[in-house]
């Protein structure tokens, strides 16, 4: 299941970490390397080997129900998503706060995986103060599937949010992140950390504005 409100849904599939094994060897669970997940429509999602080996995973190519293998789109008003040909689901029954991550880390309609050194190597270059690590990494979960940062993340957006985030004040950031559809009507952009609370939104916010404000010019 995805959130504490939503009922538990069962699927078929695979254990994640057999499969990892099958397609990159017994090498992928080396700490300090990440697996990025790509999808149909070139959606990335990239996830430190430490979560593999902290809770358990789930490749899954269809609901146990025999119901369609798909998600609402109702937030967006389009039809249902598509969730095959894989689906990567965390067992979060028990934790809070995989639960209020939402959906951030559950990449769909996946085609690869590939394993590399972590995102963090680009993401705190030489110069940039060991204090904004936090947002470095705030900014792996909630923004590289589609936008990049120093060329680093995803290809969905052209342009890199530290070229971005000079043109806008820290008000107007906060705006355009927590509420996309306000700021860009029709945007597919959803907003920043939907699941969690309004003021932790916010600090999210704030924070990466503070760290992409304070990355270097390349």
């Amino acid at each position: 299941m995805h959130e504490g409100r939503m009922p538990e849904v069962r699927y078929v599939g695979f254990p994640a970490d057999a499969v990892l094994t099958a397609v990159l060897g017994d090498g992928w669970r080396a700490p300090g390397q990440e697996l990025t997940f790509r999808a149909l429509d070139g959606f990335i999602s990239r996830i430190p080997v430490e979560r593999f080996t902290q809770h358990r995973a789930w490749l899954v190519h269809a609901r146990a129900d025999g119901t369609a293998f798909q998600v609402d789109n109702d937030k967006k008003g389009g039809p249902p998503v598509p969730l095959g040909p894989f689906y990567l689901v965390w067992d979060n029954r028990t934790s809070k706060a995989m639960q209020a991550e939402g959906g951030m880390q559950w990449p769909y309609q996946i085609v690869s995986v590939d394993i590399g050194p972590s995102s963090m190597r680009a993401l705190m270059p030489a110069g940039v103060a060991t204090t904004y690590a936090d947002a470095a990494e705030l900014a792996r979960v909630h923004c590289l599937s589609c936008h990049r940062i120093r060329g680093y993340g995803g290809d969905k957006m052209p342009l890199d949010l530290d070229v971005v985030v000079k043109g806008y004040d820290a008000a107007a950031w906060k705006r355009w992140v927590l509420t996309p559809t306000a700021v860009r009507p029709g945007t597919a952009m959803p907003p920043l950390a939907e699941g969690l609370p309004e003021a932790e939104r916010a600090a999210i916010a704030q924070r990466l504005y503070e760290y992409l404000r304070a990355l270097p010019a390349r």
